[in-house]
């Protein structure tokens, strides 16, 4: 975690799991860890885990079996992949379009760079 980071520590472990969730760690309707095993591993108050599943639980990205424990929600990658579209047309496209006025880059001046490579996309 990034204690000096803006973002709260809940939310940076919340996207962290989300990222985990997206990168296959944690797959739909698998088990996830408990929140005193992710607090240890993190080195965190299980009440900041808590608030952290609570706010996956909100976005239906996590479910409680109660008395189980948290699991991947069956649609938690599409969820995920929706919520973390809309976040960077919202917070970073604005960022680019601002830097590309500021350094007079037109579209066509970035097009080469926005072309993934097959490596890159598998990364």
């Amino acid at each position: 975690m990034e204690f000096e980071q803006p973002k709260a520590i809940y939310q940076q472990i919340a996207d962290q799991m989300r990222d985990r969730i997206l990168q296959g760690e944690f797959r739909n309707g698998q088990r996830i860890p408990s929140i005193r095993e992710l607090a240890v591993n993190l080195g965190v108050n299980p009440n900041t885990v808590t608030r952290s599943y609570q706010a996956l639980l909100d976005r239906r990205i996590i479910d409680n079996q109660r008395g189980v424990g948290y699991f991947v929600s069956a649609d938690a990658d599409r969820r995920i992949l929706e919520e973390m579209k809309r976040e960077f047309i919202r917070d970073e496209l604005p960022r680019v379009r601002r830097a590309m006025r500021l350094l007079n880059l037109s579209p066509a001046d970035v097009a080469g760079y926005l072309v993934l490579e097959e490596t890159e996309t598998e990364t």
